[in-house]
């Protein structure tokens, strides 16, 4: 299995009804993209101000495989939450790993 783990940061253009769009959008990947064993999405709510950075909502997503991970990027689903992100994405962090 390999774990998908991404942090969004939006610019000040998002509205908190936007965000819980985006929030919704993540977790219906489950039903929508094969090779996804397990999602969790969440709006950051850390008591850790100093290392929030901006960094708003969360993404865990557990697949399979590697061959599932990769076939994520380009599924249409994927693609079409990306490109909601046009004009209200900042920066986003990303990371891959096998899970053990």
């Amino acid at each position: 299995m390999f774990e998908h783990l991404v942090v969004f940061k939006f610019n000040t253009n998002i509205t908190p009804v936007k965000q819980k769009e985006l929030l919704d959008q993540l977790l219906s990947f489950r039903d929508r993209i094969p090779g996804i064993v397990d999602i969790s999405a969440g709006i950051n709510v850390t008591e850790e101000t100093e290392n929030v950075h901006g960094y708003t909502l969360g993404l865990r997503v557990t697949f399979d495989d590697l061959a599932s991970l990769r076939s994520y990027g380009p599924h249409p689903v994927h693609q079409e939450f990306v490109q909601s992100l046009d004009g209200i994405l900042e920066n986003v962090i990303v990371v891959d790993y096998p899970k053990v």
